[in-house]
């Protein structure tokens, strides 16, 4: 006996409804192919499948066997098929995403309207270390990374702005600063500033701390740091102070450093970045899911 996979689909559909003229609209086929597929699958079967009169319809207890056997079958034939079809398209598979520290949440709808349109992808979120924020892309451990600008290395690729993030400073509580509503960044030619322990290039770097403060004196370095809790630990020890991201500030409120607003501080701005040569499906609709999500 065959049976054609439209033809399973129309009865479960009218197993469902109950309701020739609605499973004709909901399938996009005339109410005639619909009532010409249930007469065939009888025929074929030797026995009614739906009770029908000029106002209801129901199924038979026949009917509603085939219907419990037919749904779980018919669900994973198009599970499967559609799985197919996303690995053809290059969307089936694993997407790392490399953030700093807990930006993901800045970065969190745009992860969202992702997983909505790629559910049979697995999403991992990787933690990118600020002083060496090319590594994990170059290494294949990321896949795209959220880094802030500017980025000009000539094997990585740049997409649009995601989001921006003003800078504060974070000094320790008894700091001769940490009494101020805000500070400007001159001040960074007073003291000490945390330096980066890793191959961040230069031009990167000074976006976040600049080598020099607006009125020209030296940006003096203090003590190396890799992570941003090494930061944090040489903040709180009054050994340096160091500029840090509103954000990451935000979520790491403790009573050892003072966090204080910059009045003229730089704007981070951040932007998908990915292996110009390593482009994927799955990179790209990152980047349509970002697009969306502005």
């Amino acid at each position: 006996m065959l049976v054609e996979l439209r033809d399973i689909e129309i009865f479960l559909t009218l197993a469902e409804e109950l309701h020739f003229g609605r499973t004709a609209e909901r399938l996009r086929v005339s109410q005639a192919r619909v009532s010409q597929s249930i007469k065939q699958q009888e025929r074929r079967i030797g026995g009614a499948l739906f009770e029908r009169t000029s106002r209801s319809v129901r199924l038979t207890p026949l009917g509603a066997r085939l219907r419990d056997r037919l749904e779980a079958g018919y669900r994973e034939i198009m599970a499967g098929v559609e799985e197919a079809v996303a690995a053809a398209r290059g969307q089936f598979g694993t997407l790392n995403v490399g953030v700093y520290d807990n930006q993901s949440q800045e970065i969190a709808a745009v992860l969202d309207l992702f997983r909505q349109r790629h559910p049979q992808c697995e999403l991992r979120i990787r933690e990118v270390l600020p002083t060496d924020p090319f590594a994990g892309l170059r290494a294949g451990r990321v896949d795209v990374a959220v880094l802030w600008l500017p980025v000009r290395e000539p094997d990585l690729a740049v997409g649009p702005e995601l989001f921006t993030e003003p800078l504060v400073l974070a000094v320790a509580p008894d700091h001769p600063l940490a009494g101020r509503d805000e500070v400007d960044l001159e001040v960074l030619g007073d003291y000490p500033v945390a330096s980066p322990d890793g191959p961040i290039p230069d031009y990167v770097w000074q976006a976040h701390t600049p080598a020099v403060t607006p009125g020209g004196r030296p940006v003096r370095p203090g003590v190396n740091v890799a992570t941003l809790a090494e930061a944090f630990t040489a903040v709180s020890a009054g050994t340096v102070i160091s500029p840090i991201g509103s954000y990451t500030a935000a979520s790491r409120l403790r009573n050892d450093l003072v966090f204080l607003p910059f009045a003229d501080g730089p704007i981070m701005r951040y932007a998908p970045v990915w292996r110009g040569a390593g482009e994927t499906p799955l990179i790209r609709a990152f980047l349509q899911a970002a697009a969306d999500t502005r």
